[in-house]
């Protein structure tokens, strides 16, 4: 069991380095400059993921009276930027790709400052009367576990692109192993308080999810974003980077609280079914071709 318990104290950091470092590899100065191309909807979903969710989260958390880990969990989940497979959902459900990847490279470098200021937050919201805070240390943890890695993959994309291409795959797929590895040694070690938090967050996490996904199409929608940039934005805000928040959870040099990993765990199958039917409505709602004899276009959302 030593053994055990010193792996989780060692890899969570590590996979939260990893995964970090595949997504500096994978940025270039290009994805931010695209910026100036989607303005609009750049502004939106970046409202939306930094601003509008951790505030949903909140109130699911009331309104479901939630425990203090599953609250903070929660917050950390709706803090974390979009995940890389946000861009394969857009794909296959023909939203736009490069807006996937811009607003990745945008949430990944601003979460860096406000993931610490939510999770903070939630810590002395629900952890109030448990004394429990996110110190400035802490915090520093997590700028330099989050931040560093990024900048050196970055770092390595401008300067080496070549080494960068041929390393970005390995990478995530380590970063993957990883956290998927760690995921069945926290049910085990802690199985008993795990047992008890999952009914309780899996309707937060189900509907958090969905409110996600909708928000992310429809404001952008209701702002005349077109179509295919306002479908990767659903996919951006709906889907978001559950290896890092299950390595700030787990890690106790950070938050080190298994039952705050409970709701990234559900959130990461849960969203998964969500964001396919929530994609393959959208299939469904798409616009028709224009009939025969110069028929008007069926509209749709």
């Amino acid at each position: 069991m030593d053994g055990i318990e010193t792996l989780m104290i060692v890899a969570p950091p590590v996979a939260i380095a990893v995964v970090m470092l595949g997504i500096g590899l994978a940025l270039s100065a290009e994805d931010f400059r695209r910026v100036m191309v989607y303005p609009k909807a750049v502004v939106i979903a970046l409202g939306c993921q930094l601003i509008l969710l951790p505030v949903v989260c909140f109130g699911l958390i009331i309104l479901f009276e939630a425990s203090p880990g599953a609250a903070v969990g929660m917050v950390l989940l709706a803090a974390s930027p979009g995940g890389p497979s946000a861009a394969v959902f857009s794909h296959v459900f023909k939203g736009n790709v490069a807006l996937n990847i811009t607003l990745t490279a945008m949430n990944s470098v601003v979460s860096v400052v406000t993931l610490p200021l939510w999770v903070g937050l939630a810590l002395r919201v629900f952890y109030a009367r448990q004394g429990v805070d996110l110190h400035p240390a802490e915090t520093l943890q997590v700028l330099v576990i989050v931040l560093l890695p990024v900048a050196i993959g970055m770092l390595t994309r401008w300067r080496r692109p070549h080494l960068a291409d041929r390393a970005a795959r390995p990478v995530k797929a380590l970063s993957i192993v990883v956290m998927v590895s760690l995921i069945p040694i926290a049910l085990v070690l802690n199985l008993d308080t795990l047992k008890s938090a999952l009914a309780a967050v899996s309707l937060i996490t189900l509907l958090f999810s969905v409110i996600g996904l909708t928000a992310g199409y429809w404001i952008p929608r209701l702002a005349k974003v077109e179509r295919p940039q306002a479908i990767a934005c659903a996919m951006e805000i709906g889907i978001h980077n559950t290896p890092l928040a299950l390595g700030i959870a787990l890690s106790p040099e950070l938050l080190g609280v298994p039952e705050m990993a409970m709701p990234v765990g559900v959130y990461a199958i849960c969203s998964m079914f969500t964001s396919t039917a929530f994609g393959l409505l959208l299939v469904r709602r798409r616009p028709s071709a224009p009939g025969p004899a110069g028929e008007p276009q069926r509209r749709t959302a």
